[in-house]
């Protein structure tokens, strides 16, 4: 029997003033210029990845920093900022929570809460600016021609939205099919000019204060022009449950990060992956980047990349990856952080730990270091 879709409509959302949040910003920054913490077991992995990293950045390499949304929950945006300011990152990419997170922080200077009271109430992730703000910011940006993570960066940074009038895009729709050129922000705009009139919303410059966005690693990306790419699953964030979420308007800014993010795995080439706390999304992501570099290296005669792999996780890897995976009836099998990594090719090195410890350390380790490659390519 077939359903006809839930009207998010009906969705009553709150204000963020109503939700207690776990954490406060300050109660969880980390400051970059504190002395890390002993490495311990992970000492080694740590070491190498830092000289791999300099040798990367020396030959212009790619350094990608794919992460989870504990890496921001965790206090780390100021020293993932500095890594990116330093020239050691030339690529950030997270899922849509390691967005929501810091954004919350900057506006808010609070984020995350009690998912099981929340779910129980219907009110998890049911909070106003969250969802509003967010889904706003994607589709204005993607109208105007940027991917996901370049929309929220610039919102953070300017403080505000430019809000086109209903006249104007419908003048801009109409010239485009006449013309029947291929222009991909169209079809953005005609999602944009449905949420204008859909939800009432009013034309011109909508300011919205970010008093704790110097602490924002998205906002930080777009300064530096280094791009951050959202890699998200329909339906997994809390912007879904907002009445502005619009499928279409994220899929088409994610679809774009992924070809950016694709763009910077090409280059990774005697490059640096370092994927930190993400369980599926970067090794799902990466994979399908890798084959079509791969791809387009074939045809022009190249042999696959070769990356240094750097993948950090609080769970235990259970395996000996260098000597090959396990069989299917082990249950290491089903790591997809170790598995698919395993399989990309180059050196792939797994550091069991804490993110604060491996992240903190790193950057010790670069940080009187001048990186000597060229910086990334802009967002």
């Amino acid at each position: 029997m077939a359903l006809d879709p839930i009207d998010t409509r009906q969705v009553r959302v709150r204000p963020l003033a109503d939700r207690r949040s776990k954490h406060a910003l300050q109660d969880i920054l980390i400051d970059p210029d504190s002395p890390p913490p002993a490495p311990g077991p992970m000492a080694a992995a740590i070491e190498l990845a830092a000289e791999r990293i300099y040798q990367a950045r020396a030959r212009g390499a790619a350094v990608v920093l794919a992460y989870g949304a504990h890496l921001i929950k965790n206090g780390l945006g100021p020293v993932a900022t500095r890594l990116v300011q330093g020239g050691w990152v030339t690529h950030l990419a997270t899922h849509g929570a390691g967005t929501i997170h810091d954004w919350e922080y900057a506006f808010w200077g609070e984020s995350e809460e009690d998912v099981q009271a929340h779910v129980a109430r219907g009110c998890f992730g049911t909070w106003d600016e969250t969802g509003r703000f967010l889904n706003l910011a994607v589709l204005v940006g993607s109208a105007a021609g940027l991917g996901y993570g370049a929309s929220l960066g610039r919102f953070i940074v300017e403080e505000g939205l430019s809000i086109p009038r209903v006249e104007e895009l419908v003048e801009q729709l109409r010239e485009w099919l006449a013309a029947a050129t291929d222009n991909t922000a169209m079809p953005a705009r005609a999602e944009l000019l449905q949420s204008i009139r859909r939800h009432g919303i009013q034309p011109g410059w909508l300011s919205v204060r970010h008093p704790h966005g110097a602490h924002s690693l998205t906002a930080a990306a777009w300064r530096a022009g280094v791009p951050l790419t959202v890699h998200p699953g329909i339906g997994y964030d809390i912007i879904y449950t907002h009445p502005l979420a619009n499928g279409a308007a994220l899929g088409r800014a994610a679809h774009h990060d992924f070809g950016v993010f694709t763009a910077s795995v090409a280059r990774l080439d005697g490059g640096v992956l370092l994927s930190v706390g993400s369980a599926v999304m970067a090794p799902q992501v990466f994979e399908k980047a890798m084959s079509i570099a791969n791809n387009l290296r074939a045809q022009a005669g190249q042999a696959p990349l070769q990356p240094f792999i750097l993948v950090n996780d609080l769970a235990a890897a259970d395996w000996p990856w260098g000597q090959g995976e396990p069989p299917a009836d082990h249950p290491a099998y089903y790591l997809r952080f170790c598995k698919s990594y395993s399989r990309m090719g180059g050196e792939a090195r797994f550091a069991q730990g804490d993110n604060r410890v491996l992240l903190r350390n790193l950057y010790h380790l670069l940080r009187h270091r001048a990186a000597p490659g060229p910086t990334a390519q802009p967002a």
